[in-house]
């Protein structure tokens, strides 16, 4: 043992520590230097920009209460400017067409289809070489069909076994009337074929049978020979063809052996030499000029062969 004295513990200074001395971290002493700022963790910022949420949770909600109200509950803000004048007039305009011609089509599709219009009476007008019953019956099959449905394209075809029609006009008389009118080929002579009779027009066509040869006052053509020779059939009925009504009905007969020779037969006996079909037009007005005249002596012979220069004896 030695008679050393047992060391005192050092003064402890204010805010020091016992083992140092040193002042306590963050405490401010006089004279001391205060301590530097920490360095950033390179991770923690990355993952704080990935993720600011995590980072900074209470700035995140502070953001969702600001951003919150009406317009963000209602969805994004659209912004709509006023549409022109001229293009709501033009969208009116439109959307009028369309509903005029919808209301049209419709109008057209009752007229077309509606029973209120179907035909119940045909009225026939324009016949005298075909019976009104005949036509009749063949135009029993419009009956009920709507009015709007009926084409003279159909009617004529209808009528078309009857050659003694030339032509058909057809009228719809609503509400249910339907009006013909029938245009007949004009006889020109009289064809005999023994103890029958047919009329015929300037084209040889046979319209339609009479009972007898007085019936009609139109020249007589023998069958016999028109069946003979039917080029000189045709031409005669070509040259009757060319004849007024009035010239038609003082005329007996017609007769030629060749389509140069044609001759007609006045009812007085007088004879007219005609010739060829040619310059048929004039020769006619010839005719008829002459037929007209009064002359000094009786003629006997019209010769027209040669329109310009015609002679009677």
């Amino acid at each position: 043992m030695t008679g050393r004295k047992p060391r005192r513990p050092a003064a402890v200074p204010a805010g020091g520590t016992p083992q140092t001395g040193a002042p306590k971290t963050g405490a401010s002493t006089s004279g001391a230097a205060p301590p530097g700022p920490a360095k950033a963790d390179p991770a923690k910022a990355n993952a704080a920009k990935a993720n600011p949420a995590k980072a900074n949770p209470a700035r995140v909600q502070v953001l969702r209460e600001e951003t919150a109200g009406p317009r963000a509950a209602a969805g994004p803000t659209v912004l709509r400017f006023p549409e022109p004048a001229r293009r709501r007039v033009r969208r009116r305009l439109w959307m009028g067409t369309a509903a005029v011609l919808v209301l049209a089509a419709a109008a057209v599709g009752v007229l077309v289809f509606s029973p209120l219009l179907a035909v119940k009476s045909i009225t026939v007008q324009g016949t005298s070489l075909v019976p009104s019953a005949k036509v009749d019956e063949l135009l029993a099959p419009l009956a009920g069909t709507p009015l709007p449905q009926v084409t003279e394209s159909e009617v004529r075809s209808l009528l078309s076994g009857l050659p003694a029609v030339a032509d058909v006009k057809v009228e719809a008389r609503p509400p249910s009337e339907l009006a013909v009118r029938i245009t007949e080929r004009v006889p020109v002579a009289v064809l005999r074929s023994g103890k029958r009779y047919a009329l015929i027009d300037a084209e040889g066509r046979r319209l339609t049978s009479v009972k007898s040869r007085e019936a009609v006052k139109l020249p007589l053509i023998d069958a016999a020979k028109a069946k003979k020779d039917p080029e000189v059939f045709k031409t005669i009925a070509a040259v009757l063809g060319a004849l007024p009504q009035k010239v038609l009905a003082r005329l007996d007969h017609a007769s030629a052996k060749s389509v140069d020779s044609v001759q007609l037969e006045l009812k007085d006996g007088t004879s007219v030499l005609w010739g060829n079909a040619g310059e048929r037009v004039l020769k006619a007005k010839v005719l008829e000029a002459l037929l007209n005249a009064d002359p000094e002596v009786p003629i006997q012979v019209y010769d027209v062969s040669t329109p310009t220069r015609p002679v009677t004896r």
